[in-house]
Parts: C-alpha cells; sequence; structure tokens
C-alpha cells in the first residue's frame, strides 16, 4: 500500500539533513541515475533575495494567459506542500508528489542528500512527467550552487538582491551578487529587476555573454499619473507599452511583475501582439503572505518578510497604508537579523508583539523582544508563547483604527493565516525553511 504524503514528508526531514549545504555534487550525482529528467521543454529560473515567489507566478501566469502547458517550482510552502509544484495551474496532487520521491529514492545508493536537494529532485521528476512546454523554477537560496541550477535555463531571472544567509553567500551585495549570477548561461538572456544591482551581476553577464535586461534600462514601470487604483502603473519595454494592472500590495510587486512580464514577452512572440491581455494575466497574480489582508477592523496585514530588504518594502507600504498606529507581531527564526529589520521598521511601529517559533531554527519570544530592545532601545515589547496569543492580544489593542501587521517568517506567515481563518489542519511535515 503507498504510504501517505505526510509519512514520505517525515521520513525526508528524518533521513536527510534540514540543514543548509551547498554543492551540486552530490545532486547530480543522484539526477543522473535518474535519468537526468528535463522538467519541460523550456526552463526559466528565477533567483534572487526578494520577490522571487511573486515573479515565478507572473512568468507563470502569462505564459499560460498564451496557450503555453506551464510548471512552476517553488519553496518553501506556506500551508501545504503541494504549493510547491503546479502543474498547468493547479498544485500537484499526493500521488504525483509521491511518485517523485519513489523515483529519487531508487536513484539515491549511498549518496547523502539534504532535505532540500531530496525534495528538488523530486520535484524534477514529477514535473517531468507532466508534458510541460515550460517549467518556472524558484532557485532556493543562492544560485551558483544551489540544486534547482542542476538544470541549464533558457532564460533567467535575477530579483532584489539583498543582505540574507549571509553565513553561505557572504557578508555583503557584491558577494551575494556573485552567487546569484551563478544561474546565468553562456549566450542565454537574464532579466534583472534589482534597480541598483551588484557590480558582479555586470561582470558575470560580460564573462558569459549573457544578453542582461535591466530594470530602469531596457524596461521599467512607473506611477501611471491619471490612473488608480490596480491601473495605476505603466509598463515599457523597447516599443511596447501599456498599463500593469498589479493585483498585489506594495509597490515592489510593480518592479517583479515588470520583470515577469518582460521575460514573458521574450520568449512568445503572442504576448508582444496581445500585450494588454498578457499583461493584465500577469499582474493578476496572487501570492498568499506578501502584504495580504487577511482581516479587517481591525485590519490585519501578514507577510513572509523576514530581511532587511524586505522590512525596506514593508516601511514603504506602511508610509502609504493610512493607519494611525502600527502594531506589530513578529516571530523570526535565530538565524535571521531581527537587529536590523527592527531598526528599518523602528519609527513605524507603536508596539511589537514578539511571539515564539519552535523547531531547530526557533527563537523564544524573549529572545526577539531582546534583540529588538537591543537595536531600537524601544520597550514596547510584549512577549508570546505563540503568534496567535500574540495576534489577538495585538488585535484586542488595536482598535478600530489600528494596523496589525504580522511579519519575520514563512512559519509566522502560516500560523497567522490559519488562526485568522478558522484552518483546523496541521501545518504539513517537512517544514525545512530553504
Amino acid at each position: 500500500m503507498t504510504r501517505p504524503l505526510d509519512d514520505w514528508l517525515e521520513q525526508i526531514q528524518q533521513r536527510h539533513s534540514g540543514s543548509i549545504e551547498l554543492g551540486l555534487e552530490r545532486c547530480r550525482k543522484v539526477w543522473r541515475r535518474m535519468g537526468c529528467p528535463a522538467p519541460a521543454r523550456r526552463v526559466i529560473t528565477v533567483a534572487g533575495t526578494n520577490g522571487k515567489g511573486s515573479t515565478v507566478a507572473g512568468i507563470e501566469s502569462g505564459l499560460t494567459s498564451v496557450g503555453r502547458i506551464v510548471g512552476a517550482y517553488t519553496s518553501p510552502h506556506l500551508l501545504r506542500y503541494n504549493e510547491r509544484i503546479r502543474i498547468a495551474g493547479s498544485e500537484a496532487d499526493d500521488k504525483e508528489i509521491i511518485a517523485g520521491f519513489e523515483v529519487v529514492e531508487q536513484a539515491l545508493g549511498s549518496t547523502r542528500l539534504t532535505y532540500f536537494e531530496f525534495v528538488t529532485l523530486a520535484a524534477l521528476a514529477t514535473m517531468s512527467q507532466a508534458n510541460l512546454d515550460d517549467a518556472v523554477l524558484e532557485i532556493g537560496l543562492g544560485g551558483r550552487l544551489d540544486a534547482v541550477n542542476l538544470i541549464d535555463a533558457d532564460l533567467s531571472v535575477i530579483t532584489a538582491i539583498g543582505l540574507d544567509h549571509q553565513e553561505y553567500l557572504g557578508h555583503d551585495r557584491e558577494s551575494i551578487g556573485r552567487e546569484k549570477a551563478g544561474v546565468m548561461r553562456a549566450g542565454q538572456t537574464v532579466i534583472c529587476s534589482d534597480r541598483d544591482p551588484p557590480s558582479t551581476v555586470f561582470e558575470r553577464a560580460q564573462v558569459l555573454g549573457a544578453r542582461l535586461i535591466r530594470i530602469g534600462a531596457d524596461f521599467d514601470v512607473s506611477r501611471d499619473i491619471g490612473a488608480t487604483g490596480r491601473d495605476a502603473w505603466a509598463y515599457f519595454f523597447a516599443d511596447l507599452s501599456c498599463r500593469l494592472p498589479v493585483s498585489m500590495s506594495g509597490g515592489h510587486q510593480a518592479d517583479n511583475l515588470a520583470a515577469a512580464l518582460t521575460a514573458v514577452v521574450l520568449l512568445e512572440p503572442d504576448a508582444r501582439s496581445e500585450l494588454g491581455r498578457t499583461a493584465a494575466a500577469v499582474a493578476g497574480c496572487r501570492v498568499r503572505g506578501r502584504l495580504e489582508r487577511i482581516r479587517g477592523t481591525p485590519e490585519v496585514v501578514v507577510d513572509v518578510g523576514h530581511n532587511p530588504l524586505a522590512a525596506g518594502v514593508i516601511r514603504d507600504y506602511l508610509d502609504s497604508a493610512g493607519h494611525d498606529r502600527c502594531l506589530a507581531v513578529v516571530g523570526m527564526l535565530r538565524d535571521k537579523n531581527v537587529e536590523s529589520v527592527a531598526a528599518v521598521l523602528d519609527t513605524h511601529v507603536s508596539r511589537w508583539y514578539c511571539a515564539g517559533l519552535g523547531g531547530e531554527r526557533g527563537q523564544t519570544a524573549e529572545a526577539v523582544a531582546a534583540r529588538i530592545m537591543s537595536a531600537t532601545q524601544t520597550k514596547a515589547t510584549r512577549t508570546f508563547e505563540t503568534v496567535s496569543l500574540a495576534i489577538d492580544a495585538a488585535i484586542d489593542d488595536a482598535g478600530s483604527d489600528g494596523l496589525v501587521l504580522v511579519f519575520g517568517s514563512f512559519l509566522t506567515a502560516a500560523q497567522a493565516i490559519m488562526h485568522i481563518e478558522g484552518l483546523d489542519q496541521p501545518l504539513a511535515s517537512g517544514r525545512a525553511l530553504v
């Protein structure tokens, strides 16, 4: 009898280290034993620090709108493991995912893989059986040595680059940019949606002879004066222009989706001739947990952001949100830069509601509060054992005019959504956040 998906995930988590261990040799050995499965006839990879999930979703939607059969692989998941693999617009079902796991298991031999390597190879196997025209693959961490980078992309996108995972990728943007640029391939096109990319991105493109297409230089998006709401963005690329009716909150999403639309236009001639329709498909995509409003009066907004770059995006959003007070519920893993995040948001947060996160990389609410206070000198902190308790307290204190912001981790965002929406299912197994 076939084992349930949760049993598989629990076994993979136990047998394969959840820690990060960069390098392609182990993965490549197993992939070759699997027969080198290609996820689709054409592959697009998306690397960067922030904005990858939105960019993947935008490319997926745009290509689908012109009749392509598209698959996507992202990580980590928010509520269900199945979110990581989408086939023709739908999450892969348990049977399809388990079949991929079985292929990796049979090819494993004595090779030791990390959790992320195992599930990534399984995703490639699952997608290879779906007869896809295109696969859009999110790089989990870095680029050069990430397991997804086994696959040679026909086109790559590099999103905003910031400081995160510095113990693995380097301690400055130049070093991190060098790792992200590892997804480039000789002679291929790479789109960059970072408005001030590190010089290492340019250098890598020049060495490889890659065609680098940059936001602000080759394509752009700007506020459309006179338009309102979703139609308030105007897109430009070469001789093309149109409205970009972005559905998700935050001005940064316009940059992400402009890059996605540029990718679709470059890949598909039909997208160019039907630009307005394609732009609407790209801009209409939604990704959960990205400045997502999950409750009204008081308003509760949830975001998966967990680094200084994301904190800057949240700060910009708060500037335009129109609330007198922001009560921040924050739960962060201990290897994240809590101090820098708190410093960015210090003047915008009235009170911090610190929540504990469990697991190998988690930390207590008291530890989060101490780190926030050391960075901001604020004493306006409260501590709670769980995200749910912190949210309830913040809602009680917010009144009708306050904004409750919940952020700091995919785990924090997931627990917030489940609590507010009354979901009683347990979080899926295998919560490795890479």
